[in-house]
């Protein structure tokens, strides 16, 4: 595997804080999102390398890992396993997997030497490769229905499934999708983060929706009938004579989808908002001026 400076790739010193990297990591990632260089290829894999230095450095035990054993640092545990048995066993320690001294995974190598050249073979650890992490920016709206997308790791593409209704924040994993593993161990996996952004005038709280509809004072007053949108479209609604400033009504089923339950659906809440009118005829005030002395 290739060795790559995370400290490099977020233009960081070694002794950086975790305030530092996190600064760094912000300022390249808005800088390199693929939304912004949606034609760029290097600007794709640098924005890969961003997210995956960002992953290791922003974890103080990982950064602890990877200041010591570098691309290996995945592998530390084993590491660790295998040198103190070096070290209180006979030196000829067996591995499992193919006997082979040509073919030393590099991590074994860089840390023990070509222990096979010491007249007798060794056994080659199979390791998993390392798991690779990416964040996927979405608007809302694109996530009010499932639907497929394909994303390019390492110039390869991968079609995914994205179900309706995922959360900002949420990961998902896709298995073998990461990186290749040593020995012939298993690949690693994909880990994908969302990230969305609210493309609408709906706030979202859960499989919920709230907006704010004005009401002019004349409907508040009589009550009437009005149109308001919705994510699916808009919808008539009947408002009570009456209606006071601040209501709020529930339409059921008008929300945001539940996730893997495309069926089930959250409410939209709207809270009335009533305008008082403005640049008023001389009529019109003498008309709500009676309507002062009526209700006095």
């Amino acid at each position: 595997m290739e060795f790559i400076d995370y400290y490099k790739v977020l233009s960081v010193d070694k002794s950086a804080t975790q305030d530092d990297i996190k600064k760094a990591y912000r300022k390249l990632a808005r800088k390199l999102h693929p939304d912004l260089n949606p034609n760029d290829k290097e600007a794709h894999k640098k924005f890969q390398q961003v997210n995956e230095a960002n992953e290791v450095l922003s974890d103080p035990e990982k950064r602890k890992k990877y200041d010591q054993y570098g691309k290996d640092w995945q592998h530390a545990e084993q590491f660790e396993q295998a040198r103190q048995s070096q070290q209180h066993g006979s030196g000829r320690e067996t591995f499992t997997g193919d006997f082979s001294d040509s073919e030393f995974s590099d991590f074994f190598t860089s840390m023990f030497g070509n222990m096979g050249s010491g007249g007798y073979r060794q056994r080659q650890t199979k390791f998993r490769g390392e798991d690779y992490h990416a964040e996927l920016q979405l608007n809302l709206t694109d996530i009010y229905k499932t639907h497929q997308q394909v994303l390019t790791i390492n110039d390869k593409n991968i079609r995914i499934t994205i179900p309706a209704g995922v959360e900002n924040g949420q990961k998902i994993k896709i298995k073998g999708h990461g990186g290749p593993g040593i020995n012939g161990g298993p690949n690693g996996d994909l880990y994908i983060t969302f990230h969305l952004i609210n493309n609408t005038k709906f706030r979202r709280d859960g499989n919920d929706l709230h907006t704010t509809v004005d009401l002019d004072l004349y409907t508040a007053v009589l009550g009437g009938e009005i149109v308001v949108d919705t994510l699916d479209g808009k919808v008539k609604l009947k408002v009570k004579p009456e209606t006071q400033n601040g209501t709020k009504i529930k339409l059921k089923g008008k929300g945001f989808p539940v996730y893997k339950k495309e069926s089930d659906f959250g409410d939209l809440v709207i809270t009335f908002h009533i305008k008082i009118p403005t640049n008023l005829t001389d009529k019109q005030k003498e008309l709500f001026d009676q309507l002062s002395k009526l209700s006095s």
